[in-house]
């Protein structure tokens, strides 16, 4: 088997494109050949700042030759139909087509079709060059005369098979067995052979090859420096991957800054230095506070040390961080009561009003929010809100947005705010994706918690009202998030919140008429419900036990619904559990099937009366009591305690399975027994929905 080597160089692409359009080359090219008929096999895919290359093993020499039969029109058909199907199957003529005979349908013309393997560089360059002709680039450029598109100017390409170079024309360039090394250190062409003669020339020219190695190279070098330094290098994995992508032959260096800028907020400094300079910031290890020194990558190896560079970068970094600073300095001049005021002006959504207006509802909800489900003060939580988004108008989010939140608590700090409402200033915006932490109550943020939930059941409220719900292509306004955090927040706290309740309050704040208020409410529960199950299928629970809950109707307590869960599940996997379960569906299914024989249920009571088996007495026994002792264990939230009762009804059930003739020819007993499967049936609804779990 032959190997296949694809390199692109070209000009510098964008850091943030090149893992993903290195991927994309891998999976386009080895879908297109194998679609042609190579069965290729392992491809592994490259990029550095210049160049995307490809290498793809196990090639073989063609593709095999294809034999098909493509039924055509019946005999006599039109002559519009027998000319499209000559067309399609490449005939010139019906003589080069078969007739099949058929009594019933009629006789019909079919096409033999043989098509020769095809060599595997020819499919190669058929291939390559489609997949270049419409590489899914975010953004792409022409040049020259050419209409070809590429991220930046294609300067040429390789493309071999077992060394020997596919004959391929790509934007004017031909397909060769050259390339170049790094831009300063190792820019004269050379030719190469194969994958393992490319990287090991690559290196020899000073090209690391692999975005992993140099990233990995980074973090070592940037390591060993700030602990020769007596400092600890602030882990950044983001900005290694742009560094990584920034260049070929990383060279760290280390930089130094006024101590004087060290009196702003550390993480403006690091965000200041990582958003223009893609530095790394250090710390002291001990302390855990912001040293003046910082990590900078170069492309290269300077003959003076890097001595030209660092200063280069510390000009650079001193005029950021004195921006910084200003920011700071300034807005510290006006108080956070001041900047809420400034809202009014910043509109949140043409349907929804402005920021201001926002702040306003989340005011009222989350006093109402620490009035019956938070344990915080509601003049605090109301005050928290109303301050929680007055950063959105500082000099410093405007210049750092991603510092929204955290600037807003150091300025209710500065200016002697309770500590719990300047955390919450910060902390309402938690989670901000699926592994962030969130706010705790039993770390004093029961505030922050009031008015986090307030925000985000606004948010979902508010373009429920307005009709701008996620859809499967979209959710531009993040609201699947804004639930998934409403539900770990709900649940790491073990709150006891009714959402259907909440939602109801919060369209009475917002100004947009709402035609069915109770069908919003309802449509938002199963969009709760929906990410619910994600959620704990997330956590490894049963998707079936999750529907057998949501089943009952009425589940709008999201702590309640998963300890429901958690216990069914642990329910089930004792023999209790499933023999029950068996006993269940198999009443179930027998009620299922008379039900639609009868045309009519068999809800309601059974008559005692007519009970004659001593099988029959003991279930009627169980089923009254699993009924008050599970809507007993129910209502003091003990579903452990619902499952032990529930696990009563095992014998009894199994009993009279084994004893008692459902369909007896009296009718009167047929009608009665039917009736106490119905209550088996009524008796575990007060826990789940069997019907809805699988087995």
């Amino acid at each position: 088997m032959a190997e296949l080597l694809i390199e692109l160089f070209s000009e510098e692409i964008p850091s943030r494109m090149q893992a993903r359009a290195a991927e994309d080359l891998r999976r386009l090219v080895t879908e297109g050949l194998r679609a042609a008929g190579l069965a290729v096999g392992e491809a592994h895919s490259f990029a550095t700042p210049r160049r995307l290359a490809l290498a793809v093993e196990d090639v073989p020499e063609q593709s095999p030759a294809v034999s098909e039969e493509r039924k055509g029109p019946r005999v006599g058909a039109p002559e519009q139909a027998v000319a499209g199907f000559l067309k399609a199957a490449g005939l010139a003529s019906l003589d080069e087509a078969q007739i099949v005979r058929d009594e019933k349908k009629g006789d019909y013309y079919v096409a033999k079709i043989e098509k020769p393997g095809r060599a595997a560089s020819e499919i190669t360059a058929e291939v390559l060059g489609g997949v270049l002709a419409k590489f899914p680039w975010p953004k792409s450029m022409r040049w020259g005369a050419g209409s070809f598109q590429w991220i930046r100017p294609l300067k040429s390409v390789i493309c071999l098979i077992d060394g020997r170079v596919v004959p391929l024309d790509v934007a004017g360039i031909t397909a060769g067995n050259t390339t170049r090394g790094h831009r300063f250190h190792g820019n004269a062409p050379f030719e190469v052979s194969s994958f393992e003669d490319y990287a090991a020339k690559l290196a020899a020219h000073v090209v690391m090859l692999n975005a992993e190695e140099r990233a990995e190279e980074i973090r070592e070098q940037a390591e060993a420096l700030a602990a020769k330094a007596k400092l600890e290098l602030i882990a950044d994995e983001a900005l290694l991957a742009e560094n990584a992508g920034l260049t070929e032959w990383p060279v760290v260096l280390m930089g130094t800054f006024d101590k004087g800028f060290l009196e702003v907020p550390p993480e403006c400094l690091i965000t200041s230095m990582k958003t223009h300079q893609k530095c790394f910031s250090l710390r002291d290890p001990k302390t855990k506070k912001l040293a003046n020194r910082f990590i900078l990558i170069s492309n290269l190896t300077a003959t003076d040390g890097g001595a030209e560079i660092i200063a280069g970068n510390e000009r650079v970094i001193r005029a950021r961080l004195s921006d910084a600073k200003f920011f700071w300095e300034q807005d510290l001049k006006h108080p956070l009561g001041e900047m809420a005021g400034k809202l009014a002006a910043i509109t949140f959504h043409e349907k929804l009003g402005s920021q201001k207006e926002r702040v306003d509802r989340i005011e009222e909800l989350a006093f109402k929010l620490a009035e019956s489900s938070v344990d915080a003060d509601p003049q605090d939580a109301r005050r928290a809100a109303g301050l929680c988004k007055a950063d959105l108008v500082s000099e410093m989010v405007g210049e750092f947005p991603e510092l929204q939140g955290l600037m807003g608590r150091y300025y209710a700090e500065h200016a002697g705010t309770k500590p719990e409402i300047a955390r919450a200033i910060e902390l309402h915006y938690k989670p901000k994706g699926p592994t962030d932490v969130v706010p705790k109550e039993e770390e004093g943020d029961a505030v922050a918690i009031a008015v986090a939930l307030a925000d985000k059941l606004d948010t979902l409220v508010g373009f429920w009202a307005i009709d701008e719900k996620p859809t499967g292509s979209g959710d531009p306004y993040q609201l699947r998030r804004a639930a998934l955090g409403v539900i770990r927040i709900v649940i790491e706290n073990d709150l006891r919140l009714s959402i259907g309740k909440v939602a109801r309050e919060a369209l009475a704040y917002q100004k947009q008429a709402v035609a069915s208020p109770l069908g919003l409410c309802d449509d938002l529960l199963s969009f709760f419900a929906d990410r619910l199950k994600v959620y704990l299928k997330d956590k490894g629970a049963r998707h079936d036990l999750i529907d057998a809950v949501f089943s009952l109707g009425g589940q709008d307590d999201l702590a309640l619904i998963v300890k429901r869960v958690e216990a069914l599940g642990a329910f089930l996997t004792t023999d209790d559990g499933a023999t029950l379960l068996a006993g269940v569906k198999r009443a179930s299914s027998i009620l299922a099937i008379e039900e639609k024989k009868d045309k009519r249920t068999y809800d309601g009571g059974y008559d005692v009366g007519l009970l004659k088996e001593k099988e029959e007495l003991a279930l009627a026994a169980a089923i009254e009591s699993v009924k008050q002792d599970t809507v007993a264990a129910i209502n003091v939230e003990n579903f452990k305690g619902a499952m032990n009762a529930l696990a009563e009804l095992r014998a009894p059930v199994d009993a009279f399975f084994e004893a008692v003739v459902v369909n007896d020819p009296n009718l009167g007993l047929r009608e009665n027994r039917l009736r106490m499967l119905s209550e088996i049936r009524a008796a575990t609804l007060t826990v789940a929905d069997f019907s809805k779990i699988a087995g």
